[in-house]
């Protein structure tokens, strides 16, 4: 006698079974297994254009805060302003962002799944390129591009010859032919173009990579500096000639080349004859004498704004410019404590400009000077002196005096364009009785209390100049140019597969049916179907369909 089970019904266990029991046993991943699923991950395309986003959306607070390779002063100056969570942002190394940790994580990141992106699709395309076309589909007819078209008997043409004849067709259109069953009753071949457009996108994607390269060259051996220079003196490429200098990771000082500039004159040319722009500049140039090495011969050569110098491997770049006063300073016991020009930094289109004079050789109390230069001084109506042109029509110095420490010995970098007054006493102010010091050209002001004297002697230009040596610069322009070029061939070609079959009816007509397909979108296909569709009536003699042929338009789309 046999038992009948009753099956359980869906969705219900049966009873007695146990609710802890595994349908389905999902074997340990393991260490290995990990790292290969983490590896796949990394080196999709998606991964890719993730990090790419992150990386542009890291690069943001690089532009939001000031960064120290930059201007170091300007990040002490933000953390002594904002003392309360300026440190936590220098911990994140918001002030040095592209140095940072995390910014060089996603940077190598990338750069491992762009490598781990392009490698295997190379591959799988030159695997690709020497596999022969897909069979020919079974039904043609299915395909979103289809055609036929008829031989007449009267031309003797058979399968095997139309056959070559569309060959040959395709073949002028640069598709890969594969030909198969030639001596069967139905031939046919595939046929695919489009080749160069995976070729295309490798190259955009190894481009890539190359300008990730080029621009770590540049910021592991570039440095870039700043140098302000006054007409009649000469900068020489040490560490020393800098006002700032700002070197790569592991570039060395024994790389700079040893040229020389020597600023000749500094020329501006302003608007004189329209009313509207009257007072614009409207042409710089800075006249300098360089020198390749100590012992090269010296050239003149022209220095202006966007046509920079290129001399020892550096670019020059005239980023600035404004008048340096020659200013003499006599302290207390009548020696000269300083002489020579000192550059004032302009704030306006008609070169007001603040001038900061610091005597740290004064004796028996150090000097310090603050105030404006104006290049054309009027007064207005209050009494307020103020320029009222850019060239130095009038060139005047508006000064307050102090004495005291300066601070220079306490070891503490100190902006020469800023003067602290904290631990200095004034001599001279507006609201002092010995009144501000105000001088011409030429003149000579005495200091309250037999402090010393200040003399105005003459007047100079000064330049400032950016000196940028980065290596990876042009590699770095001519990846993003082939780049470009790989872009647009990838964007812009279509990858497309034809299959052609013909067959002889029994009255001796050559009968052909035709089909294209896209792989992806390719908004140029019916085009393309059209011209082939034209091509085989041209080396058949066939014309419309008074020539035998047939729409080309999809016959089944079943």
């Amino acid at each position: 006698m046999t038992e009948t089970v009753k099956k359980p019904k869906r969705g219900r266990k049966p009873e007695g079974a146990s609710s802890s029991r595994q349908d389905v046993a999902v074997p340990a991943l393991g260490p290995i297994g990990m790292l290969r699923w983490a590896w796949t991950q990394l080196t999709s395309m998606r991964t890719a254009l993730l990090l790419l986003l992150l990386l542009a959306v890291a690069a943001v607070p690089g532009s939001l805060f000031p960064q120290r390779p930059a201007n170091p002063a300007v990040v002490t100056q933000y953390l002594k302003d904002h003392a309360d969570y300026g440190p936590w942002l220098d911990k994140l190394q918001l002030f040095d962002v592209y140095s940072s940790y995390w910014f060089s994580a996603i940077y190598l990141l990338l750069f491992i799944s762009l490598i781990g992106c392009i490698i295997p699709r190379a591959r799988a395309h030159w695997k690709a390129l020497r596999t022969a076309p897909p069979r020919t589909p079974r039904r043609i007819s299915r395909l979103p591009q289809y055609g036929t078209l008829v031989i007449p008997a009267a031309q003797g043409a058979t399968a095997s010859s139309a056959l070559a004849d569309a060959a040959a067709v395709l073949k002028g259109r640069r598709y890969r032919v594969d030909t198969r069953d030639t001596d069967g009753e139905r031939p046919h071949l595939g046929a695919e173009v489009g080749y160069v457009r995976e070729i295309g996108n490798l190259v955009f994607h190894t481009s890539l990579v190359g300008v990730l390269v080029s621009v770590a060259i540049g910021g592991l051996f570039g440095y870039s500096g700043q140098r302000t220079l006054v007409e009649g003196e000469t900068f020489v490429n040490t560490l020393v000639g800098y006002d700032q200098f700002s070197p790569g990771t592991d570039f060395q000082s024994a790389w700079l080349s040893p040229y020389s500039v020597q600023l000749d004159k500094f020329d501006v040319r302003y608007d004189r004859e329209s009313v509207k722009q009257f007072g614009q500049p409207i042409d710089f140039n800075a006249s300098v004498t360089t020198k390749d090495s100590p012992d090269a011969p010296a050239q003149k050569q022209t220095l202006k704004v966007n046509d920079p110098l290129e001399i020892g491997g550096t670019g020059l770049y005239l980023v600035g410019n404004g008048y340096a006063p020659v200013i003499t300073v006599r302290d207390g016991k009548g020696n000269v404590a300083l002489q020579g020009p000192v550059p004032a930094i302009p704030t306006d289109a008609v070169y007001t400009s603040t001038m900061v004079i610091k005597v740290p050789d004064a004796q028996p109390d150090q000097l310090g000077f603050v105030g404006f230069f104006l290049p054309a001084a009027q007064l207005n109506d209050a009494g307020i002196a103020y320029s009222a042109d850019p060239d130095p029509l009038k060139p005047q110095l508006n000064l307050n005096s102090y004495y005291g420490d300066l601070g220079l010995n306490s070891g503490s970098p100190q902006n020469v364009y800023n003067l602290d007054v904290k631990n200095l006493k004034q001599l001279n102010g507006r609201d002092l009785p010995a009144k501000g010091i105000v001088l011409d050209a030429g003149q000579t002001y005495k200091l309250p209390d037999g402090k010393g004297s200040i003399t105005f002697d003459g007047l100079k230009r000064f330049i400032a100049i950016d000196i940028r040596h980065n290596p990876g610069q042009v590699p770095a322009l001519i990846f993003a140019l082939v780049a470009v070029g790989g872009l647009v061939i990838s964007l812009y070609t279509g990858r497309r597969r034809a299959w052609v079959r013909t067959g002889t009816a029994e009255d001796g007509r050559v009968m052909v049916e035709y089909g294209l397909l896209a792989r992806g979108e390719d908004h140029g296909l019916a085009r393309e179907t059209a011209r082939i569709r034209k091509a085989l009536q041209e080396r058949w003699g066939l014309d419309g369909p008074a020539g035998g042929s047939t729409a080309g338009t999809p016959a089944d789309n079943g």
